[in-house]
């Protein structure tokens, strides 16, 4: 099989592309090809560990960018399209770019892949389409009522590829993934930035009263879900991806301390909340259990390990923490 990872250089993205390559995933594979416009979360150095494998190789631009698509997409088995702008926060205050990658992007790469004829084709989306839930869990039939500018973004671009495989006939499915955590994450998001800061001897900030509620999913096991939908997804249909470890964020931030020992008092600072927070996000991921997917890492250990993983590669976060 010939994969096309479009954002392949990102967290998920790139996980994804080493456990393509070093066999983690159990496919067969004869070529990993990442497109990445490389902006500040993309890293080459996440990719470096299959770097050196002849099946890996890379391109770096814009899945905007129309012309490019028809020099990379021609060839490839299986598109997995990761490429996207993730930041919450950054979307509230720049919400142009959003449009522009997620929106657009996501309708440029589906015409080039319907101009080459793709075989199969998976979006990798975010359970933040569906808004706010205050009680029960979403399924996929749940109405999208995304509530900030990334959640409309994503929605967006999950209605067009909706829209394309009932208009063209694409065969081309979408994830709706939890929050993710581990290994490479950008430092901005929660997790890596409470972990780099008590790593620094600084303190978390915690949104509001702290009693937001999120599912959070291991990065080993949102790329298990996802190729399952490779797999077997069907054509036209959404899966929903959850870890089943429903927190709050004040709940999340006294795991974290408890594991790093760190006392609350002398670490965490709560600051106003975030515009627009969305109170509680809960999926129903049965149609995916359905074909095989059950997620594995616990809480507690994922967790150690993911500290273990900071604490031990401050070389990487670093540079990146300085720039966000």
């Amino acid at each position: 099989m010939r994969y096309l990872v479009t954002g392949g250089a990102g967290f998920i993205g790139s996980h994804y592309v080493r456990s393509l390559v070093d066999g983690t995933l159990g496919v067969d594979v004869d070529r990993v090809h990442v497109l990445d416009k490389l902006t500040y979360a993309g890293n080459l150095s996440n990719l470096a560990a299959v770097a050196e494998d002849p099946r890996y190789s890379f391109a770096h631009g814009d899945i905007c960018d129309g012309e490019l698509l028809d020099e990379v997409i021609p060839g490839h088995d299986v598109v997995v399209n990761f490429a996207a702008e993730t930041h919450v926060d950054r979307s509230i205050t720049g919400p142009q770019d959003f449009i522009v990658t997620n929106v657009v992007g996501t309708q440029a790469l589906l015409d080039a892949c319907r101009r080459h004829g793709i075989p199969r084709v998976v979006h990798i989306g975010t359970d933040e389409v569906y808004g706010s839930i205050d009680a029960g869990s979403w399924t996929e039939d749940s109405p999208l009522q995304p509530n900030s500018p990334y959640a409309a973004s994503k929605a967006s671009a999950e209605l067009l590829v909706r829209a394309y495989h009932r208009t063209y006939d694409m065969h081309v499915s979408s994830t709706r993934c939890s929050n993710n955590y581990g290994p490479y994450q950008f430092p901005e998001k929660v997790i890596p930035l409470f972990v780099t800061n008590l790593i620094d001897g600084l303190k978390v900030p915690l949104y509001g009263d702290g009693l937001n509620v999120r599912d959070w999913l291991h990065v080993d096991d949102h790329i298990r879900g996802i190729q399952i939908v490779v797999d077997r997804g069907e054509a036209g249909a959404a899966y929903n991806i959850g870890g089943g470890i429903e927190m709050t964020n004040r709940q999340l931030t006294e795991r974290i301390l408890q594991h790093m020992g760190v006392a609350w008092d002398a670490a965490v600072e709560q600051v106003p909340d975030r515009l627009g927070h969305d109170r509680r996000y809960s999926v129903d991921d049965a149609r995916l259990r359905a074909l095989g997917y059950t997620p594995t890492r616990s809480f507690d250990e994922a967790i150690d390990a993911t500290i273990s993983w900071y604490r031990d590669n401050p070389q990487w976060w670093r540079p990146l923490k300085g720039a966000a």
